[in-house]
């Protein structure tokens, strides 16, 4: 790439889009990604912006993220963050890249908070939410965020996961004084004290079975722990489901994302448990993505 004071970043995005095209993106694609990631070079906000000259440091910054990029790794950890609901969430190698249908699941978490804290001050008697494999925070963060009624416990077993939560827990201001981080598998996180009081438990868990096939891009870069389950991709829905049972306050619901081959089996499995208004829920692109299951 030229150097500073030669080229404009207006320029630096057609060229851009050209290698993208060049190695193999769909133009749509290319134009697409090529803006996102000369606006995080260039600092950008508006289409104006574009007219002035590169800088060094800024170049250097896009020609590694390029780079990046060419060589298969996802746009949204070539960025270093992506927007999930009202949030702007750092993302890297550590947690999954948050995706639509999880949007959708945080929704139906939000629906349960607005139905429990009806009729009562949430703020004197804030809604107690659980978000259990909680990796950059999406579900957790976005509660915290958008209901301030709200207390939020973020659990991973992953330490390098919740370093990312951590971290895009401090970028929250105020609403971080209300979520508690906290390390270990499923339920082992929460402290004892708070059995049976919980009233809402939420997880987007490892669903995928260890022989599907998934995208390169998929398979190589987003961390396989968050991914694949034993039992068909329904292990850990199954220890959730079991499990939240005896976290959940009466009224409570449990708010679990699922591929949707899964659904129907684990609606049959909350019956079984004793949950009732057992519900399937679905995605943007509507097809069955979630369990919600009231105690």
């Amino acid at each position: 790439m030229p150097d500073e004071g030669t080229i404009s970043w207006r320029e630096v995005l057609v060229e851009t889009e050209s290698r993208l095209v060049g190695s193999g993106h769909d133009r749509a694609t290319a134009v697409r990604e090529a803006r996102w990631i000369v606006e995080e070079a260039s600092g950008s906000t508006s289409v104006g912006e574009l007219d002035v000259l590169a800088t060094v440091r800024g170049m250097v910054h896009h020609d590694a993220m390029v780079e990046r990029r060419l060589g298969g790794e996802p746009l949204q950890y070539v960025l270093g963050r992506w927007p999930f609901r009202t949030l702007d969430l750092m993302v890297d190698r550590r947690v999954l890249i948050p995706r639509p249908e999880t949007e959708v699941v945080a929704g139906l978490v939000l629906d349960e908070v607005d139905r429990l804290a009806a009729g009562r001050d949430p703020v004197v008697e804030p809604v107690l939410v659980a978000d259990l494999g909680t990796g950059s925070g999406a579900i957790g963060l976005s509660v915290a965020v958008e209901r301030v009624g709200t207390r939020v416990w973020c659990t991973d077993v992953s330490s390098d996961a919740l370093a990312v939560a951590r971290a895009n827990c401090a970028g929250l201001g105020s609403p971080a004084q209300r979520v508690t981080v906290a390390e270990g598998p499923w339920f082992d996180a929460l402290p004892v004290d708070l059995r049976g009081r919980f009233e809402v438990i939420a997880s987007n868990p490892p669903y995928i079975a260890p022989d599907e096939d998934l995208p390169v891009e998929v398979l190589d870069w987003e961390p396989s722990r968050a991914l694949f389950s034993d039992d068909r991709g329904m292990a850990d829905l199954r220890v959730l489901v079991n499990g939240a049972w005896d976290w959940l306050a009466p009224g409570g619901a449990l708010v679990l994302e699922m591929a949707p081959d899964q659904t129907g089996l684990i609606a049959e499995l909350a019956q079984t448990a004793g949950y009732v208004e057992v519900s399937v829920c679905r995605d943007l692109a509507d097809r069955d993505r979630a369990l919600v299951a009231r105690r």
